[in-house]
């Protein structure tokens, strides 16, 4: 699935071509994704121009002058920006297209979401609910202790809980807790200030990490111009199963958390 760092690439490669830029037609292919394509779409953008591409969490806000297209990308969704003259495959669902480019949705799995709202972002309910977000100034330390002081969960399921904070994914999530050398499994109600201060720091430091390789390329992700990321060259546990430690040599293990596949070092996360 794509996460933060994926969804704010793409992001960014959809704001700098088609900000500013008037949609023509659109056309729904495949309207049935988790749920279904808002049916008005179709006689709603025409005419409208594109004033911004904002992220919330992992959903992408198409701003428009009458309202907003709320965009998910699902489990393996990707959003391209392609010349209006190359044709859609199997599992590209919808096209919005502006004169001679497309932004064109591909989603094999159909988990995705398009819909439209119109009002501010904090009353629709996909996005009411969610916490802060983690590059963003009001995700402190005290803050994750005091969201935590609760929780007896394991820690990692919940940074991935999206009341706590957003758009920490199972990748980062391990990565994360690796960087800041706590067990995955400790119970988030147990972690110290500190820890939590030093938890925040490298959920952002990772976050930004990734996305200066240009986020993780996993089975269907693509950026909106086509190339991958490279962010999963670099992971210090995720995937590596068995092996080296890259800071100490032992052997990292992978266990189940929340029906999720959890990598950590015994030694280095004690």
């Amino acid at each position: 699935m794509p996460e933060l760092p994926e969804v704010e690439v793409t992001r960014r490669g959809i704001a700098a071509p088609l900000t500013g830029q008037t949609v023509t037609v659109v056309t729904v292919r495949q309207p049935r994704l988790r749920w279904p394509i808002t049916p008005q779409l179709a006689s709603i953008l025409p005419g409208q121009t594109l004033l911004d591409v904002d992220r919330r969490a992992k959903y992408l806000l198409l701003r428009f002058a009458r309202g907003t297209v709320i965009l998910h990308l699902g489990m393996s969704g990707s959003l391209r920006v392609l010349d209006s003259s190359i044709k859609p495959e199997k599992h590209d669902h919808l096209d919005i297209s502006f004169g001679d480019r497309v932004l064109r949705l591909r989603d094999p799995r159909r988990f995705g979401a398009v819909l439209w709202h119109e009002g501010e972002d904090e009353t629709h309910p996909l996005l009411s609910g969610l916490g802060p977000e983690p590059l963003a100034d009001r995700f402190t330390g005290a803050g994750l202790h005091a969201a935590l002081a609760r929780r007896q969960c394991a820690i990692k399921l919940a940074i991935m809980d999206s009341s706590v904070v957003v758009g920490v994914g199972n990748i980062y999530a391990s990565e994360s807790l690796f960087r800041a050398r706590i067990r995955p499994g400790t119970a988030a109600r147990r972690l110290s200030r500190s820890q939590c201060e030093r938890l925040r720091d490298e959920i952002r430091a990772t976050l930004g990490d990734a996305l200066a390789a240009g986020g993780s390329t996993l089975r269907d992700f693509l950026h909106a111009d086509g190339e991958p990321g490279y962010f999963q060259q670099s992971y210090f546990v995720y995937g590596r199963d068995g092996q080296p430690c890259r800071i100490c040599g032992t052997p990292v293990r992978m266990r189940r958390l929340g029906a999720r596949s959890t990598f950590f070092c015994p030694a280095c996360q004690r």
